[in-house]
């Protein structure tokens, strides 16, 4: 996938602002409107580059934005018990089960990056994770051998059944449970992103728990300049800066969410086809896609895949990808897909700051 910037100049909003430019007398220079927020268990955040007589339209923007976002969490949620994902974990039947259009096609996305990562990437790996303590049922103490081998048969993506077209999900086994929490946030900034080119914004940079999208160009007619951490618990450093314009970044990693049991770490990452977490030396995997929600479901299935089954599949779709592998304590090294060295090669060297 060959990924190429397209800088435009444009119009564009968003309200709870912080003006970074100023009108001159008889000339006007872009302006930066910045809106932040919490949804979807996390903050969000929004950059749109518009003329300064736009600032009033970018105040009706926010409440567009945040009602995006809330129809996300109201479908997908396994946090929120009358979500179209609860109520579908609930059912204990092999009959059709509708949802909306949104909920059948992220199952449909979700479905194509489980089946080209053999399964790296897998929705109903819900019962994995909380066994090992990282869902919404909080739990103490590691699962036994005979108990991971109980809930790996109610795992496998090929147990749900999708028909986008009808909008219907259906379990080919009753107990399968489905988690989107790999993918949701990803499609919730495609979701925003499609508001603000809806309403004429087409210069923004639109972020929901760290998962960006980019359109256009910043207050200064250049490609947004989006960090990708350092993957250090220990700290927020940036280890690269990525220009971006018109294109999505998703950054998957196993330092921020672990615990530590007898000395060992047990990442949140865990990998349906063992059902354990994994243990290889990957860091961090960061996609470069031209949908977020693609870009986010495809560092999941990279960073469960590892530093070579993981770059290898990465080289073999064509992927940009970064792959950020630990290199003894505190050291890392980067390993870049062609797709991201070629993406790379077309911006100048920079050495200045990240936006987000």
């Amino acid at each position: 996938m060959r990924l190429t910037p397209a800088i435009r100049r444009s119009g564009a909003a968003l309200a709870c602002a912080v003006l970074l430019g100023l009108a001159c007398a008889g000339c006007w220079k872009p302006i930066t409107f910045m809106g932040i927020g919490a949804s979807m268990g996390t903050t969000y955040s929004v950059k749109i580059t518009i003329h300064p007589h736009d600032w009033a339209e970018a105040q009706q923007m926010e409440a567009v934005i945040r009602a995006r976002l809330d129809e996300v969490e109201r479908c997908m949620s396994t946090y929120n018990s009358a979500s179209e994902l609860s109520q579908f974990n609930l059912l204990h039947t092999s009959e059709p089960f509708e949802v909306s259009a949104a909920t059948a096609h992220v199952f449909a996305m979700a479905h194509q990056v489980s089946a080209a990562s053999g399964g790296a990437f897998d929705v109903t790996v819900g019962p994995l994770v909380n066994a090992w303590g990282f869902g919404p049922e909080k739990r103490e103490g590691v699962p036994s051998d005979d108990e991971l081998a109980a809930l790996r048969a109610r795992v496998g993506y090929d147990k749900i059944d999708v028909d986008e077209a009808r909008a219907t999900l259906r379990k080919t086994r009753p107990d399968v449970y489905c988690d989107l929490s790999a993918i949701a946030k990803g499609y919730a900034v495609d979701r925003a992103a499609e508001a603000l080119e809806e309403h004429g914004f087409h210069d923004y940079m639109v972020e929901v728990g760290g998962e960006v999208r980019t359109a256009g160009g910043n207050r200064h007619s250049t490609p947004w300049r989006i960090g990708i951490e350092k993957p250090d618990a220990a700290g927020r450093t940036v280890e690269r800066v990525v220009p971006m314009s018109g294109q999505a970044l998703a950054t998957s990693g196993d330092y921020r969410n672990y615990y530590e049991v007898d000395g060992n770490r047990l990442s949140h990452t865990i990998d349906p086809r063992t059902g354990r977490p994994i243990t290889h030396h990957l860091a961090s995997v960061s996609v470069l896609h031209d949908e977020c929600a693609m870009a986010d479901a495809y560092a999941t299935a990279l960073m469960v895949l590892g530093p070579e089954e993981g770059f290898a599949l990465a080289e073999k779709l064509g992927l940009a990808a970064l792959f950020i592998v630990r290199d003894g304590p505190g050291e890392f090294l980067e390993r870049e897909t062609t797709a991201f060295t070629e993406y790379m090669a077309e911006f100048p060297a920079d050495t200045s700051g990240a936006e987000y």
